[in-house]
């Protein structure tokens, strides 16, 4: 047994409260060593009359390590726990005092889960889990009212846009293609900043009480809101808190005045008087002189924003907050943030910007969810650039997944592709790549998010290039690819398999994969051929339920309790099987 190699603590991943009644253990092992793992748990109070005994199952494996999980109900909310471990002949026992031949007499040996506190559960909005989310760059997605134009925008069929370029995209012309929005059917969508800013992006606040003018006005966004929430589309908007932009008043208050300013500790200031070159006096997003960043830690500048936060809900009754650089606020902020939010409207979904590990913000006082960048590299590696084999790619997976507790994974916000990054198609270089990544995305746990103009086979290298205009033209859409969107967020909202339920690997060799997602209400298989060769592949199914083909380009045959799959090259189908349908 690699003793080594064993880990856990009582904390985060490793041991949290699932919901109200329900704490999730994992432990951390070698692959392959430990043949069974057990836990034995009680409450320290009443151990002779409550201790039980139950086994973990293995939920993931990467290159290194197995991951193991139970679930258990704590006796009494509260929880004392140590692991059995068995590897060939060797039996023993892991406290948090460590390992040990002998059963623990005393529970206070034992890991510890002192009480489970229903408030302190992180509990996303449920809607979220149902969620297929459209992603809006406002400026380049349709102009509805030229008369709100900025000088000089350019033609809607010129698709090389310049970090300065303007197009006219408005909340006019959001609302006259809602239509369009709907037939996709999402039921979720992501704006980029609306607020009065400097740039077509709108990173750089200047009023946050003010829709930018080309935009429209808060009239029309509580309209379009509205006319979303008629059709059953919930709507989250973009805040940038971790700092304003080069015009927002209070910094030029301290641009005028410097240190007798008012607002001088709203900001981050090195030195006076306050110069941009070459790199700025004073604290920015990365060097970027035009947006100053704000002191979240001042109690005005904490109240102003959580001010302009409510403001948004309370007139408009928007569904959710993504938090721009949320990772460089600080988390005092973020826990008021939550706090106030969430007593405003409880199933308002709080989205955070982390491109890496982002456990400290999900702990159930912070954040819901985050984007899920981790698996977006992934995701990429893997079907778009051809970097990884299957195996590599599965390992990724299941350690992401190990990494965070279950409901945070059910929550995350799934990409392919954002205003930040490059466009799939063009990443991938092949329209059957990308649909794989895509469809693998929505296979995902998580909810998953289409950036605008995916669906049509837009292309775009590096931003700005990946915000071009939204391709309307009927002639310049990839129809195929459209239908392949529509039909693909209607397969994920009508299986709740692929909404909540559990997720595991039955083939990942070379460059085929085969995923299933279970619920009790049937699970979902999706097989994949990501090679230019065709594959066959053999996999049994669960023998209390028959699998159909519904919907892929292979063959499928089913002999007893076995799938046999044939696929083209970068060839892929999908098998469903309802519960109680052997």
């Amino acid at each position: 047994m690699h003793v080594e190699a064993i880990y856990h603590r009582s904390t985060d991943s490793y041991c949290y409260a699932y919901d109200d009644r329900t704490v999730h253990i994992r432990l951390r092992a070698k692959k392959g060593d430990l043949r069974t793992v057990k836990a034995l748990y009680g409450d320290k109070y009443d151990w002779d009359r409550t201790a039980k005994e139950k086994h973990l199952h293995k939920i993931a494996s990467d290159e290194l390590f197995d991951y193991w999980q139970a679930e258990l109900t704590p006796p009494h909310g509260r929880l004392r726990y140590a692991f059995e471990l068995v590897s060939g002949t060797r039996k023993l026992w892991y406290t948090e005092q460590g390992f040990t031949e002998r059963k623990p007499q005393d529970p206070l040996s034992c890991f510890d889960f002192p009480f489970l506190w229903p408030s302190e559960v992180l509990k996303p909005p449920e809607w979220v889990k149902r969620a297929v989310f459209y992603q809006i760059f406002p400026e380049r997605f349709a102009n509805g009212d030229p008369a709100n134009d900025p000088a000089g925008v350019r033609p809607w069929e010129q698709d090389d846009p310049g970090p300065h370029d303007y197009y006219g995209g408005d909340l006019q012309g959001v609302l006259d293609r809602i239509d369009y929005i709907q037939s996709l059917g999402v039921n979720a969508v992501y704006f980029t900043p609306l607020f009065e800013a400097r740039t077509n992006h709108k990173y750089d606040t200047s009023d946050y009480l003010r829709i930018d003018p080309h935009f429209g006005d808060a009239k029309l966004l509580k309209r379009l809101v509205q006319a979303f929430h008629d059709r059953g589309i919930r709507v989250i908007l973009d805040a940038v808190f971790n700092h304003s932009g080069f015009w927002f008043a209070p910094f030029q208050d301290v641009l005028e005045k410097g240190e007798a300013s008012a607002y001088r500790d709203w900001f981050h200031i090195d030195d006076y008087p306050l110069t941009r070159e070459p790199r700025p006096s004073y604290r920015c997003f990365a060097f970027e002189s035009h947006m100053p960043k704000l002191n979240t830690a001042h109690p005005q500048v904490r109240d102003y924003l959580l001010d302009v936060a409510q403001y948004w809900v309370k007139e408009c009754d928007i569904d959710g907050w993504r938090l721009d650089v949320a990772n460089e606020v600080d988390h005092g902020f973020w826990r008021q943030f939550r706090r106030t939010l969430k007593s405003l409207k409880p199933d308002l979904y709080i989205l955070g910007e982390i491109w890496h590990d982002a456990m400290p913000w999900l702990r159930g006082d912070q954040f819901d969810a985050v984007m899920n960048y981790p698996a977006t590299e992934a995701v990429l590696q893997f079907f778009a650039k051809g970097e990884i084999d299957a195996e590599t790619f599965s390992y990724q997976i299941n350690r992401l997944l190990a990494s965070y507790p279950q409901q945070v994974n059910e929550a995350a916000f799934n990409i392919v592709g954002s205003h930040d990054t490059p466009r799939l198609l063009t990443v991938a270089g092949d329209e059957r790549k990308g649909m794989q990544a895509a469809l693998f995305q929505f296979v995902l746990p998580g909810t998953p998010c289409i950036y605008y103009g995916d669906e049509t086979g837009m292309q775009g290298g590096a931003d700005p290039d990946c915000r071009r205009p939204m391709v309307w033209d009927p002639q310049r859409q990839h129809a195929q690819l459209l239908d392949f969107y529509r039909r693909l967020v209607s397969l994920r909202k009508s299986h709740s398999a692929l909404q909540e339920g559990s997720f595991e690997w039955l083939y990942a060799r070379a460059r085929q994969l085969v995923v299933r997602r279970t619920h009790a209400s049937g699970h979902v298989y999706v097989c994949f051929n990501h090679d230019a060769a065709p594959a066959h592949l053999v996999f049994d199914v669960d023998p209390h339920v028959s699998p159909v083909p519904v919907w892929g380009n292979g063959v499928v045959q089913m002999v007893e309790k076995e799938a046999n799959v044939t696929l083209p090259p970068f060839g892929w189908h999908v098998l469903i099987a309802v519960a109680g349908s052997d």
